[in-house]
């Protein structure tokens, strides 16, 4: 969800199916060395003449942001993200460059990064100084219209133990600056670095959040709502719950997914909040251990249920998931979709799997990002949703 909703006139709220809008991260590259490039102003102002204030320029010179503005039904959303994708590929083709959806950089001298020029980066830096050196990161955020932010605190309770299922599903950053990492959304481990990034704690009320969120100010470890980094916030500009936890999706088929995924958490945890669930008290360590092996396999390999800790193949986990919203889906009309889309990506492999695939083949580096470039707008499996 986007700017482009007027706050003098805010959209009714839909219990049963709420408004859901995606923003997406890009990388710039130079499609001849592969390697990022410091970009990214001239791809926005470009881009912007198509999006108009649907596409920003990020924390580093390296990155782009996209928005889609907020929808209802999740083959509209579909259409605008591959729209907004392809306006951002001609972008950048148009200055001789390429843009990618991968969580991390593939190639390239990244560290420490070119920072864009803005006041508020620079107090950043102050703050929280070699920290940055990793921000060359791109993830996929999904907005669910939740106006009433009391709920959307208690509605974050029940989504934190689906986190890591939701980073296996869309892991996609293998690579580090030419570097296989072993792990299949390195974003999440380097992401996780920050004083306040990550799972949220658990919170018995809004007031509860905002002493905290005061707290944390007070102590300046924050700059500014803006750096409450945690998976799941209520946003500070907009009537939504924001949903940040996993790399950007390789594809838009991908990034729909995602967020009638995340928007059927919602739905269902608004259910049991309304219902007087104040949700589960996970273990800490467990929720963190949960995450650390969802990063390190992704959605080919085992993951941890915090609410068990039993250790489990993700697949298992996903269709877990889909037991668990199948209500919601079944509401809207996306349940069979979500299910066949959820097949597909299984056995396709997840974005880091299809990234090392790419590596494979040659054992070159630069194949991945030629990957990257040529599945940015991939019409597969276009207007099925619906």
């Amino acid at each position: 969800m986007t700017a482009t909703v007027d706050a003098s006139d805010p959209p009714t709220f839909d219990a049963l199916c709420p408004l859901v809008g995606v923003e997406e991260e890009y990388l710039v590259v130079d499609p001849s060395t592969r390697a990022v490039a410091p970009e990214a102003a001239g791809v926005v102002e470009r881009a912007a003449a198509e999006l108009g204030e649907q596409v920003s320029t990020e924390i580093t010179r390296f990155q782009v942001e996209a928005k889609t503005p907020p929808c209802a039904d999740i083959s509209e959303l579909e259409g605008r993200l591959r729209r907004m994708r392809s306006a951002m590929a001609a972008a950048a083709r148009a200055g001789g460059l390429a843009v990618v959806a991968s969580g991390t950089p593939v190639l390239g001298e990244v560290v420490p990064p070119p920072i864009t020029d803005h006041p508020r980066y620079d107090v950043g830096i102050d703050t929280y100084r070699a920290l940055h050196d990793e921000q060359s990161i791109c993830a996929g955020h999904v907005h669910v219209h939740l106006p009433d932010r009391e709920r959307a605190v208690l509605v974050s309770n029940h989504l934190r133990p689906w986190l890591p299922v939701l980073i296996a599903l869309m892991a996609n950053s293998p690579f580090w600056a030419g570097r296989d990492t072993g792990y299949a959304s390195w974003r999440t481990l380097s992401w996780g670095k920050w004083p306040v990034a990550g799972p949220p704690p658990y919170f018995a009320s809004l007031a509860e959040f905002e002493e905290l969120i005061g707290t944390l100010t007070g102590a300046g470890v924050l700059v500014d709502p803006g750096t409450i980094f945690w998976d799941i916030r209520p946003s500070a500009r907009l009537p939504t719950l924001e949903v940040r936890v996993t790399d950007v999706p390789a594809t838009a088929e991908e990034s729909a997914l995602l967020a009638a995924v995340v928007r059927a958490l919602v739905v269902v945890s608004l259910e049991r909040v309304d219902s007087g669930d104040p949700g589960p008290r996970l273990s800490a360590e467990l929720l963190r251990a949960a995450y650390w092996q969802a990063a390190r396999d992704g959605l080919e390999g085992q993951g941890i249920d915090p609410l068990t800790g039993r250790l489990a193949p993700a697949a298992e986990l996903c269709e877990a998931l889909l037991r668990h919203i199948g209500p919601s889906l079944e509401r809207t009309g996306d349940l069979e979709t979500v299910t066949a889309r959820l097949k597909r990506l299984r056995a396709a492999g997840s974005g880091a799997a299809r990234q090392r695939a790419a590596h494979d083949r040659r054992g070159r580096p630069a194949d991945v990002v030629d990957h990257l470039i040529g599945h940015l707008v991939d019409q597969e499996g276009s207007g099925m949703w619906g």
